[in-house]
Formats: C-alpha cells, structure tokens, sequence
C-alpha cells in the first residue's frame, strides 16, 4: 500500500496537540489505522509535533529522503 499524507491525517484523527511520536501513534492505533500507515508514522523525522502541519511536513520529509 502506497501511504499518503492524506492516510496519515487520517490515522491521526482526533489527536491533540503538541504531540510526540508515540502519542501520533497510539492515536492512529486506536483510529485502527492500517498497518502500514502506522509504520510510516514510527519512522517520521522528529519527535515533537506542534500542529498537523508539522506532521505533514515531516511525512514529505520522510517521502523525499527514501
């Protein structure tokens, strides 16, 4: 499955910020997020995330570097 920036907005749905990366995955865990989606979120650069535009930006990060 190709992720997109969409998936992972999705996944994380609900969530509050500033959020780590365990909070950005717990959330799309109980958002019963596929898979992979959540394997993208555990590897996003970064740790602190102040809005979803930082989870954004991080996911387009993540894109250009593999």
């Amino acid at each position: 499955m190709a992720v997109t920036a969409a998936d992972v907005e999705h996944a994380i749905r609900g969530i509050h910020f500033p959020s780590d990366r365990d909070g950005l995955i717990k959330q799309a865990e109980s958002n019963k997020a596929d898979s992979d989606v959540i394997d993208i979120i555990k590897t996003l650069p970064g740790n602190e995330f102040r809005s979803p535009i930082d989870v954004s930006k991080a996911f387009g990060e993540k894109k250009r570097s593999e």
